[in-house]
């Protein structure tokens, strides 16, 4: 495989390997040189590539993998999710501020919930991966990735609605 096919081959998915190492890193420099990690790691098995069925799967894998063993040799227990695009475009300012708002509620309650959860909401939520690629990423089943998603919309339900009906009624 030559340079050209190798980046036709990971194009379509290199900004979602980013998001998703951003997401777990919070850094933005971090998870830059995840990026750069994964696609050289991709490039050193080029050849072996056209074995897989889902190459954007492995990718995924390989950066949810990295990045877990970076968060767990410098601080495994301060992770922090961060989302920068939640708020419309042409929503008026008292929209955005509200929507900034509540943005950063589910934050803070994304952050209490456990790791596994954190990821699930991130990969189905926010990055719309599909449950079977899921699977594949986190290896578990696609029964207990929904189950796990379950309970971690519950959880911020429910904490959303403490947090919003504070004081009412």
């Amino acid at each position: 495989m030559n340079q050209k096919e190798f980046m036709l081959l990971v194009n379509p998915f290199k900004d979602k390997v980013f998001r998703m190492a951003k997401r777990l890193l919070v850094s933005t420099e971090e998870a830059e040189d995840a990026t750069q990690e994964v696609l050289v790691k991709l490039w050193n098995k080029s050849e072996s590539l056209v074995d897989y069925k889902s190459v954007e799967a492995v990718a995924m894998t390989m950066t949810k993998n990295y990045c877990l063993d970076q968060l767990k040799s410098k601080r495994a227990s301060n992770m922090k999710i961060v989302h920068n695009n939640f708020t419309d475009r042409e929503a008026s300012l008292q929209q955005k501020v509200e929507d900034r708002d509540t943005w950063n509620w589910v934050e803070k309650i994304m952050n209490d919930l456990p790791e596994q959860q954190k990821l699930i909401v991130q990969m189905r939520d926010i990055e719309e991966m599909e449950f079977e690629e899921i699977s594949k990423i986190l290896e578990m089943n696609e029964s207990a990735i929904r189950t796990a998603l379950s309970r971690a919309r519950k959880t911020i339900r429910e904490n959303m609605i403490k947090t919003h009906h504070y004081g009412i009624g």
